[in-house]
């Protein structure tokens, strides 16, 4: 679905009216992607309720000419976020560039926001690489490299009673794509509460309270069904171009028996004659019409439950001052 993304930095806010930060760190091919997730994201979540999402990224994420005209319309300096009030954050990773994420040109940015937040905002949401960026921040968790990307859709059950979970369910789907894991024990051991978690992605949602309620995600409820694909087409290109070695593992959970066999196949045709004109044969076609969306019932159910956290917060807050 293709939603129209507004920017709102001349919208007068309204009491009631929920003000988001969208910090967003993608790199340029998704970074409107990304936009469009979290706004129709949203806008499920919200219903009624009304919400201003402000759009921001970190000034030393490398962008491209067109991605800088598009930033100057709808983005606002960073400089505007340390000095606007806002309810909740959400903030995205991007892709690695280098070994350590101190290593970062946008690390002393990340760290700021990082600090900023726990005492200008009601609550933040940490977005794969965000939320390891955050946690090791914070807690000095380094997280470790997979031996594999870790890519697909997969189920995930609750492990603690929370507000935010709540009407999710016992077990939700949810997509994961990254390299890197964070440790589960030693989340728990720095006081980090684990909301949910599977053999195989470890720790996918957690929270921490420093004032304001923190909420990491290893995975992407925002997601939209063919995002995982364009993903696999991405890393299959890079295949194809010579930019990496091995070819890249299809994603788990995520394409019907027959699907996969076909990308299978295309797999093999690869393997035997590596080309870039191949990508021209690569099933995208036959994938996009089987494709499920099992995660989203319980991403609207958990933003929206964080969305009324924020209006009740504020609510309350806004009593306290009237006091």
């Amino acid at each position: 679905m293709n939603v129209a993304v507004e920017s709102s930095r001349n919208v007068s806010h309204r009491g009631g009216t929920i003000v988001i930060g969208l910090v967003n760190n993608m790199p340029d091919a998704a970074l409107q992607a990304t936009e469009q997730q979290f706004y129709e994201l949203l806008a499920a979540a919200a219903g009624d309720r009304p919400f201003c999402l402000r759009y921001f990224t970190l000034p030393e994420i490398p962008r491209g000419e067109a991605v800088r005209a598009r930033l100057r319309d709808l983005y606002e300096s960073l400089s505007a976020l340390w000095t606007s009030p806002f309810d909740g954050l959400i903030v995205t990773g991007t892709e690695p560039r280098a070994d350590e994420l101190s290593q970062e040109p946008y690390w002393d940015s990340l760290r700021r926001l990082i600090d900023w937040s726990a005492s200008h905002t009601i609550s933040t949401v940490w977005s794969c690489l965000a939320a390891h960026a955050a946690v090791l921040h914070l807690d000095g968790i380094r997280r470790r490299r997979l031996a594999q990307k870790l890519s697909g859709v997969f189920l995930c059950e609750r492990r603690r009673d929370h507000r935010l979970a709540a009407g999710g369910g016992a077990v939700w789907s949810v997509p994961h794509s990254r390299y890197n894991d964070l440790p589960l024990g030693a989340l728990e051991h720095a006081g980090y509460c684990v909301l949910s978690s599977s053999a195989e992605v470890g720790a996918d949602a957690f929270i921490k309270d420093r004032g304001s309620l923190d909420v990491f995600f290893q995975g992407h409820f925002e997601y939209q069904p063919d995002t995982l694909l364009r993903e696999y087409r991405r890393d299959v290109a890079r295949y194809l171009a010579g930019h990496r070695d091995d070819y890249p593992e299809m994603p788990r959970g995520y394409f019907s028996a027959a699907v996969a066999q076909t990308f299978e196949d295309f797999r093999r045709c690869c393997l035997r004659d590596r080309s870039e004109n191949l990508l021209k044969a690569f099933p995208r076609v036959e994938a996009a019409p089987n494709l499920g969306y099992a995660w989203r019932g319980p991403a609207v159910r958990i933003y929206a439950n964080w969305l009324e956290y924020l209006a009740e917060r504020k609510g309350q807050d806004a009593g306290a001052r009237a006091r």
